[in-house]
């Protein structure tokens, strides 16, 4: 019988879903600034989508290259309990976004750095509009990315310890959204979730965290202008 080790994610699975990322990465946005001629709220619908399918992208990659079950990428079931834990690390999640972004935009002075503009003006485009947006980006791009980014990359590392784990995953996840102001939701997010895949064994806390985190910054967003 295979031990849990063995079958756990390694190196050739954070190789296929990086290079799937990768890829993603430099072929979607010039397809969509090409077909929605830099629409912001047309580009920001979209991008907000590609989010979440280079995520699944990245992860089905790392899942189809070797004989693994679901549960050795760590997507398992969770007790109610643990959901209801999720959604309360959520909402601490966006309070240290705000203030750290607070802080951050104090010092540097401008929040031009923000590469997410397009994701408000989409949802601030109407209510379909922002429906759209809030699927896109508070439960697909959840879902991709805490499958590429904990399923994979936290699991794999995991080998290494959980502080390798989660510290490791964090950086990653964080780097992949660029350095500007985006970082920081990534950095805090990362590190919940990250430690959330150590404790429970199971991506989802980290979807939930996740959703509540993006979603309500969405709403934030459209709310507080």
């Amino acid at each position: 019988m295979i031990g849990a080790e063995e079958r756990r994610p390694g190196w050739p699975e954070i190789l296929a879903a990086a290079v799937a990322y990768i890829l993603c990465y430099i072929i979607g946005p010039p397809i969509i600034s090409s077909l929605t001629h830099d629409e912001s709220v047309a580009s920001g619908l979209s991008l907000a989508a590609l989010s979440g399918i280079m995520g699944l992208l990245a992860f089905f990659a790392a899942f189809v290259i070797r004989d693994r079950s679901w549960s050795a990428f760590n997507v398992r079931a969770i007790t109610t309990r643990w959901i209801f834990l999720s959604v309360g690390f959520g909402l601490l999640a966006i309070v240290m976004t705000r203030v750290v972004a607070g802080i951050a935009v104090a010092i540097i002075g401008s929040t031009d750095g923000d590469p997410q503009g397009d994701y408000h003006d989409a949802a601030n485009a109407g209510p379909l509009a922002l429906i759209l947006q809030l699927l896109f980006i508070a439960v697909l791009t959840p879902i991709g990315e805490e499958f590429a980014f904990r399923g994979v990359i936290s699991t794999a590392l995991n080998r290494y310890g959980a502080w390798v784990s989660v510290i490791g995953s964090t950086v990653i996840f964080a780097l992949a959204h660029g350095i500007n102001l985006a970082m920081i939701p990534a950095l805090v997010v990362g590190t919940i979730n990250g430690i959330l895949l150590v404790r429970t064994k199971s991506v989802w806390p980290g979807v939930i965290v996740h959703a509540v985190n993006n979603g309500l910054a969405t709403l934030l967003g459209v709310l507080l202008g």
